[in-house]
């Protein structure tokens, strides 16, 4: 087997490999004896068969693996002696489209290197974490939204008129083209008006209503309604109304503690306050992680490979694409071309993300199977009902699973560059730290 390099320009790699008559056949012949124990052959016993019948009747099957597996082999091999690591799926092709069998096979592969990362001394790498701590006035807006959501209802005074968010106490039968249906009827139900849980038009009709009234609701049926034989239908509400009930927050006290499992409202509080410096910690990550990327951007400079930059600018200006014109949701658009800013966001993306991947080789940064297993549940949840099948999906799926995988894995490498950088802490404001936060968003 040969391999002569035909090209070498910067990043890019160009060979020709070629396996000889010979070492094929000498493929073929091994593949053969590995399975003659397993052949039976009408005239023979098995495993008997000889060799030279095997070739005749199995030889051409054979060929077509011996081939592949050869080219692989001498690709693993080129790799594996030149350190060499293609930055995407090499190009591969056969030279000598008139190959017949007896003929050396000559292959043409392409491709470009990944460049060599240069070192980055971590240590002058100079970052700024702000920190936000809980104050009293948060604390206290977090508990009245918590007494909101616990709020109970009261009956109003005689007479008076139900309003956007009180709750009516309704009985109700529905019925479509004067015929009642299944699901369209029930009593004593407790509707909360403005909560949106009931059909779009209906809530609004039984504002300024009042206990004793008989109430005709019409409505439409979504065309996209889950029942198909109520899919787009107008329906005709007849519902008489029981009760009107204003809401009333409940008190903020040890007993609305109790509700949100903790011991007392002192209990409440403090894990108000550990929750909501969870949540400023997270945003303060996000600023400071921001200003580690731009920081290293800075400190590092090397050959791009032009298959991973314009792969990146293309899917950047497709994704923006699609952001500008949300209503077109297939891909049967007009060609995207990516702008001269898309391709400097995508040679930002592609420097800063094969550093972050080499550092994190050089560390041996690896992304257990627990924390692939948390991962994926938490992405499961988003399809209730059905985790299994995103769990079987995600497992048959290589590129999924390289999705889920890649953030976990330089979150991991950005941790690790946080504790060899020099981080000087910064109190600051909620407002503060949203401004940096809102800032990042507009970039």
């Amino acid at each position: 087997m040969q391999v002569t390099e035909t090209q070498k320009d910067g990043l890019k790699r160009g060979y020709q490999i070629t396996v000889t008559a010979a070492e094929l056949d000498a493929k073929v012949n091994e593949k053969l004896v590995e399975a003659q124990p397993d052949v039976e052959m009408k005239g023979f016993r098995k495993g008997k068969v000889p060799m030279a019948l095997l070739k005749k009747q199995f030889g051409p099957r054979v060929l077509g693996d011996a081939m592949q597996e050869s080219i692989d082999g001498a690709m693993s091999k080129h790799f594996e002696d030149t350190g060499d690591r293609p930055a995407m799926q090499p190009e591969v092709k056969m030279t000598n489209d008139d190959w017949k069998e007896g003929d050396d096979v000559q292959v043409e592969m392409s491709y470009e290197a990944l460049p060599e990362i240069p070192e980055v001394d971590l240590s002058k790498v100079k970052l700024e974490k702000l920190v936000v701590k809980a104050e009293d006035k948060d604390i206290d807006e977090a508990l009245e939204n918590l007494a909101k959501n616990a709020q109970n209802f009261e009956d109003r005074k005689k007479g008076a008129k139900s309003k956007d968010g009180d709750q009516v106490v309704i009985d109700f039968v529905g019925k479509v083209d004067g015929e009642a249906f299944e699901g369209g009827a029930a009593e004593d139900y407790p509707l909360v008006l403005g909560s949106n849980s009931f059909i779009p038009g209906f809530e609004e009709q039984l504002i300024g209503v009042k206990a004793g009234d008989e109430v005709e609701v019409k409505v439409a049926f979504p065309k996209e309604y889950g029942a198909a034989n109520l899919a787009g239908k107008d329906a005709v509400f007849a519902c008489t109304v029981k009760a009107v009930k204003e809401p009333k927050p409940a008190e903020i006290n040890d007993d609305l503690a109790k509700q949100f499992g903790a011991e007392d409202l002192a209990a409440l509080k403090a894990q108000i306050a550990e929750r909501l410096e969870a949540e400023y910690q997270g945003a303060s990550r996000q600023v400071m992680k921001r200003g580690l990327l731009d920081a290293l951007d800075k400190l590092v400079s090397f050959d791009l490979p032009k298959t991973l930059v314009d792969a990146e600018a293309g899917q950047i200006a497709h994704q923006l694409w699609h952001e500008e014109n949300p209503d077109h949701k297939g891909h049967d658009h007009p060609e995207i071309t990516p702008s001269e800013e898309h391709v400097k966001l995508a040679e930002r993306r592609v420097r800063l993300g094969l550093l972050l991947a080499e550092l994190g080789r050089a560390q041996k940064v690896e992304v257990s199977d627990a924390e692939m297993t948390q991962a994926v549940m938490t992405q499961a949840r988003q399809y209730p009902g059905q985790e299994r099948q995103f769990f079987e999906f995600v497992q048959k799926n290589p590129q999924m699973r390289q999705q889920i995988q890649a953030p976990i894995f330089e979150d991991k490498v950005v941790d690790y560059v946080f504790e060899q950088a020099e981080v000087n802490e910064k109190t600051v404001t909620k407002e503060a730290l949203q401004k940096a936060i809102e800032a990042l968003e507009d970039e």
